[in-house]
């Protein structure tokens, strides 16, 4: 009987560490009705697992060590990494931006695809802490002013945060935080490392997550744009929880039981391709 309890106990224990890694975080409570066990066996089986490292325990819940990267890739590392997803939400994102508005792109590589699709959206003021999102307008300005079209009144005024360069080439520390402090976004596009239920939105590195968390209390809407391989990841820091975000745009790939996850935390979930112009996304 012992060993049919123990082979039970890691079945149980193996079903436990896919839900947390496939969904990026998990509540006691939820695992109790899923397995139809008490909440006792729960608990026990979490300690285990978290003894075994491949699951970190947090209040009410657990979620996935293994993915908690404290690695960065750079810039060029991550361009070549689900482009046609990235090209999706980019054209998915753009229409969510107002000519006239004040805008904050943060560091990465789909917010820098999403700059590329915004030239065009007249009198922009676009606030980011992204050296390559910066140089996209800045290259546009010059290629007009060699066309004769210096004087354009509805170029966007492109302000760049100063502060440290972090290897995916964002401007992070004291010196960004301060800037991002005294400003106000109507929108605020952010890409993330990791997004999930129990984490929330997070990143492998720790100065970046303050000047993020800096934009988001900058914003009054904070839009995620992110594809659908950054679902269930947890970065080492968290900088803002679900429940601080208005909008997510994603590509199709993100599987259906993600999608009505996503959907009982956020306000709006648009999905490229398949829910632009559905009614609500205009008023972001």
């Amino acid at each position: 009987m012992s060993d049919n309890q123990n082979l039970l106990a890691e079945q149980r224990r193996a079903l436990i560490l896919d839900e947390v890694r496939r969904r990026g975080g998990v509540r006691v409570n939820e695992l109790t009705r899923k397995l139809n066990v008490s909440d006792m066996t729960v608990r026990r089986d979490l300690d285990a697992l978290a003894r075994q490292g491949v699951i970190e325990k947090v209040h009410g819940g657990a979620v996935p060590v293994a993915e908690a990267s404290t690695h960065e890739p750079g810039f060029e590392a991550k361009s070549s990494l689900e482009l046609t997803a990235k090209e999706d939400i980019a054209r998915a994102a753009a229409p969510l931006v107002a000519p006239g508005s004040a805008i904050a792109l943060s560091g990465g590589t789909t917010t820098f695809a999403l700059a590329h699709r915004l030239l065009d959206v007249p009198d922009l003021t676009v606030v980011t802490n992204s050296v390559r999102v910066a140089e996209v307008f800045h290259t546009a300005q010059r290629a007009a002013a060699r066309g004769g079209k210096a004087h354009r009144s509805e170029a966007a005024t492109v302000v760049l945060t100063g502060g440290v360069r972090t290897p995916s080439d964002s401007l992070v520390g004291p010196v960004a935080d301060q800037a991002i402090h005294s400003l106000h976004f109507d929108v605020l596009f952010l890409g993330v490392h990791g997004i999930s239920v129990e984490a929330g939105l997070s990143t492998p590195n720790l100065a970046e997550a303050e000047t993020n968390r800096r934009f988001v209390q900058s914003a009054r809407r904070v839009v995620v744009v992110a594809d659908h391989t950054k679902w269930g990841t947890v970065g080492l820091s968290s900088f803002a929880s679900l429940d601080e975000v208005d909008a997510l745009v994603t590509d199709a790939g993100l599987p259906a039981a993600a999608r009505a996850e996503i959907s009982e935390h956020l306000p709006q979930l648009v999905v490229a391709g398949e829910t632009e112009g559905t009614e609500g996304t205009e008023d972001i």
